[in-house]
C-alpha cells in the first residue's frame, strides 16, 4: 500500500453543495488500491462528519476568503508532512489558496471548476476582478476541469483556458435508485399520497433563488390546487425565506427541513423537482433527481439546458419569471402520465451519459498520467 498515489482533495466549505457531494463521490468510489485520499476543507460542516464517518482523513484550516496568504504557510506544511503526490482543488477558493503550496512544493494541481466565481448579475467592477483572479488560477494549474461544455466554453471565450477539459459531474445510480425501497417520508410531514409534492432541495442562498419559487407558491396557493411544497436544506436567505412565507400567508402549503443525508429518501417522496437557479457548474441536484426518475422544472441556463430538454425529461424556465415556474407547476401537476414520462427519460439520460463509473475512470487516469509526468520531469532534473 505504500506505493500508491497520494492525492489531497480540497474544497472550499464543510456544508454540503454541488461542490462538496461531487468530492464525497469521488473520495467513496475511488480505486483505493492505487490512489490514497485525504481531504482540506475550509470550514467545519456536514460534509466533513461525512467523510471521517466513511474513515477519510480530513483536515479542516478554516478560511472563508481566496487568496488567503495567512494559511498558506500551513497548506504548505500539511502537504509535505502527507506526503501529497497530487493536489486536487475544487472551486475557485480552494483552488486561490493551494496553488502556491503544490507549486512551491513541486507537486501537480487539478483544478475542477464547479461554476466559475464571475456570473451574470454581477457588477462590471466585481466580475471584471473575478475574471482576473481565475486567469491568474488557471496559469498556476496543471490541469483544469470542467464540469459541463457551457462553463469550458466560457473559460475559453474570457480566460483564454489552457489545459482544459470537460468531465461531467455523475451520479451514482445504484445510491439513487427509483426502484429502491425507501422510508415513507410524506407519513413523516404529514402529506397524503394524493398531494403532489413539490421539490427544492438546496443549499438556500441567492444563487438558487428560492424567492422567485415562493412567488410561484404564492400565485398556485390562490388557485386552491391540491399541491405542497418541499423545501430541505439551509443557507443564509432561510431566515428571510421562512419569514417571506409567513408574511405572505404560505407557509400552510410548505414545509421546511433542515438538510438532510437521506437525499435518494426524499426525491423518491416527490413528484416535481423544481430547481429555479441563476446559475450553476453542472447541478448534482438536477443528475440526483433525474436518476430518481423525476422530472425537473429548472431554469433554461446553459448548464441546465446540457441536462434538461424540454418536454422530453422537464420544463424549462426563464430565470426570475415566477409566472412562468407557476405555470409549469401547475402543467406538470394535471398531468401525471407526462410526469411519469419525463421521469423514465430522465433516468435513461443518467444510465447512460452521467454514471460514476464513467467520471471515476476519467479522473483516474488524469491523475496517473499527471504522477507519471511529474515523476519523469523529476527524474530529469536529478
Amino acid at each position: 500500500m505504500k506505493n500508491r498515489i497520494k492525492i489531497l482533495q480540497t474544497i472550499r466549505q464543510g456544508q454540503i453543495g454541488g461542490g462538496e457531494t461531487h468530492v464525497l463521490d469521488l473520495v467513496s468510489s475511488i480505486d483505493t488500491s492505487v490512489f490514497e485520499v485525504e481531504v482540506l476543507s475550509f470550514t467545519e460542516g456536514p460534509m466533513v462528519d461525512n467523510l471521517r464517518a466513511l474513515g477519510i482523513t480530513t483536515h479542516v484550516i478554516k478560511t472563508t476568503k481566496p487568496f488567503n496568504i495567512f494559511i498558506w504557510k500551513q497548506i504548505t506544511v500539511l502537504i509535505k508532512e502527507r506526503g501529497i503526490d497530487i493536489l486536487h482543488a475544487h472551486g475557485t477558493r480552494a483552488a486561490s489558496n493551494c496553488f502556491v503550496s503544490a507549486k512551491k512544493i513541486g507537486i501537480p494541481i487539478l483544478y475542477t471548476v464547479h461554476g466559475w466565481s464571475f456570473h451574470k448579475g454581477q457588477n462590471f467592477l466585481v466580475n471584471y476582478l473575478r475574471c482576473l483572479g481565475e486567469k491568474f488560477i488557471l496559469k498556476n494549474m496543471s490541469q483544469t476541469i470542467n464540469v459541463s461544455r457551457s462553463n469550458f466554453a466560457d473559460g475559453k471565450k474570457r480566460l483564454n483556458i489552457r489545459n482544459g477539459l470537460v468531465i461531467y459531474n455523475s451520479i451514482n445510480t445504484s445510491k439513487f435508485d427509483p426502484h429502491k425501497q425507501y422510508t415513507n417520508l410524506r407519513k413523516e410531514i404529514g402529506i397524503a399520497h394524493d398531494t403532489t409534492l413539490v421539490g427544492f432541495i438546496a443549499r438556500i442562498t441567492h444563487q438558487k433563488d428560492p424567492f422567485t419559487l415562493l412567488k410561484a407558491i404564492l400565485k398556485i396557493t390562490n388557485q386552491n390546487a391540491n399541491i405542497h411544497f418541499l423545501i430541505v436544506g439551509n443557507g443564509d436567505l432561510e431566515k428571510d425565506v421562512k419569514k417571506f412565507a409567513k408574511q405572505n400567508n404560505i407557509s400552510r402549503s410548505i414545509t421546511f427541513l433542515d438538510f438532510r443525508n437521506d437525499i435518494p429518501n426524499v426525491l423518491s417522496a416527490i413528484d416535481i423537482y423544481c430547481l429555479p437557479s441563476l446559475w450553476e457548474g453542472l447541478p448534482i441536484g438536477i443528475l440526483e433527481a433525474m436518476s430518481m426518475e423525476k422530472p425537473v422544472i429548472t431554469t433554461a441556463i446553459d448548464t441546465n439546458t446540457e441536462l434538461i430538454c424540454e418536454n422530453s425529461n422537464g420544463l424549462l424556465m426563464e430565470p426570475g419569471d415566477s409566472e412562468q415556474l407557476a405555470q409549469h407547476i401547475l402543467f406538470l401537476h394535471t398531468n401525471k402520465s407526462i410526469r411519469t414520462k419525463m421521469g423514465i427519460r430522465s433516468r435513461e439520460i443518467i444510465q447512460t451519459q452521467f454514471t460514476i463509473d464513467k467520471m471515476i475512470g476519467k479522473i483516474q487516469t488524469l491523475y496517473q498520467n499527471q504522477f507519471n509526468l511529474n515523476q519523469t520531469i523529476k527524474h530529469n532534473l536529478a
